[in-house]
């Protein structure tokens, strides 16, 4: 009999929640499991608390020959090591940059802003 340890999923749409378990491997994804050794919830945003593991079960699995998928593998190295890596920081937030023009431009163009000024402060007085 080829035993994996496997995630079975569990919870509801768009928010999933993982029981790892110790299954024959010609089960489906979501029958009975020989025995279920932890959990994992994706949605916790503190990383580390996302798996939970029963260490030495594992162990035991392991050394009678169970193989692990891919993603239960990468789960138990990070519990076994607690690395879980570093959040990222998002970069520094900076005020838009104004593009400046030219100091020939400017001049031109100020020029006939200010004429127009002057003319409707002379109409108003």
């Amino acid at each position: 009999m080829a035993v994996r340890i496997r995630m079975k999923r569990m919870g509801r749409t768009h928010r999933p929640f993982y029981r790892i378990c110790v299954m024959d491997a010609r089960r489906p994804r979501d029958g009975a499991a020989i025995e279920e050794v932890g959990t994992y919830d994706p949605m916790k945003t503190e990383k580390s608390d996302r798996v939970t593991l029963k260490i030495d079960r594992v162990e035991h699995w392991l050394s009678v020959g169970a193989q692990p998928t891919e993603k239960v593998a990468v789960l138990i190295r990070k519990f076994k090591e607690n690395d879980w890596g570093t959040a990222k920081t998002p970069p520094p937030t900076a005020a838009p940059q104004v593009k400046q023009a030219p100091a020939a431009e400017e001049a031109s163009a100020d020029a006939p802003a200010e004429e127009g000024a002057e003319a409707a402060e002379s109409t108003e007085g």
